[in-house]
Order: structure tokens, then sequence, then C-alpha cells
């Protein structure tokens, strides 16, 4: 990395008695929004969306929203969730708790400007990647161990497997 007075050195700058000439300020890049996708039961969702806020960015956790601490659960509409039938499922997504969380993460996605899918994940975050795809917002699948392979990432901005990457890749 450039030490300051290469960097000025390199684009003509000069270092006069403490005073610096010639130096053009950029303005700095504005951070991203980002909409982490992912699934409850992964256990790299905490450490990116630290990660991706120790960067600067703004991050939404679904894990716990600002306006609903400790996020969604569908044992929170029912404690038999899972053993629905398909009618029972559909009567539900029209609960109070569900219309909540739904929200929640609707307007997170509406507010955000990137979406960073991170593996391995579930049924929603697939929908939700393929929704900030569609809209042509950038979207990056991380993927921190072996997966099988998924030709249709293509349609996404862009694949890594490391943090490093991810970070510079936003």
């Amino acid at each position: 990395m450039l030490k300051f007075y290469e960097a000025l050195s390199a684009q003509g700058g000069q270092k006069n008695s403490g005073i610096i000439r010639n130096f053009v300020c950029t303005k700095p890049q504005p951070m991203a929004r980002i909409y982490v996708a992912s699934s409850w039961r992964n256990p790299y969702q905490p450490e990116i969306v630290a990660a991706l806020r120790k960067a600067g960015h703004e991050v939404y956790d679904f894990r716990n929203p600002k306006d609903n601490p400790g996020g969604f659960h569908w044992a929170d509409v029912d404690e038999n969730w899972q053993d629905w039938q398909p009618e029972e499922y559909i009567k539900n997504l029209t609960h109070p708790v569900a219309e909540k969380g739904f929200k929640a993460d609707k307007d997170a996605m509406l507010w955000a400007d990137t979406c960073v899918l991170v593996l391995p994940y579930g049924r929603s975050a697939h929908t939700e990647a393929g929704w900030f795809a569609g809209k042509g917002l950038k979207t990056i699948v991380y993927m921190p161990e072996k997966q099988e392979p998924e030709l249709m990432y293509k349609l996404f901005d862009g694949v890594v497997g490391s943090l490093d990457d991810l970070i510079h890749s936003i």
C-alpha cells in the first residue's frame, strides 16, 4: 500500500513546509446498503453481517431486525408448523406474525441496494436473491465452503469464496 506522500507524488502533489499543493480530493464512494440473504441454520451469517458492518456498510440482519428483535420464526405462529399440510401453510401466510416478519424483510429489500447471498442458505434466500437480480441490483454469492456447483449463479454479479473477496466485490 502506498504511503500518503508517495500517493501524492504519484498524482503530482507536492509537500512544501507542511502544506500539500495540487492535491485533488475525490468524493468517497458511498457505502452499500446490504441485504444478507441466508438461512437461520447458516453458521457464517453473523460473521458476515459483522464483517460488512466493520467495512462501513449498512447491513440488514434478518436475525435481529431493529423493529422485531429476534426476527421471524414460524414457531411464533404455531409450535407445530413443521407438520402443516399445504392448506395450513397457505392460511398461515396471512397470520399477523407472518405478516409482520414479511413486512420487515420486504422493507429491508426495498431499502437495500446490494444483496449478499451467503451459502448454505434456505428457500427464502433463493427468492430474495432472485428478486434483487431481477431488479438489476448488485447480487453477490458468498461461498465460504465447498458447495455443489450451480450454473445459474451466472445470473448474479459475482461468486466469491473469501471474506476479503466479498468485501472488495461490493
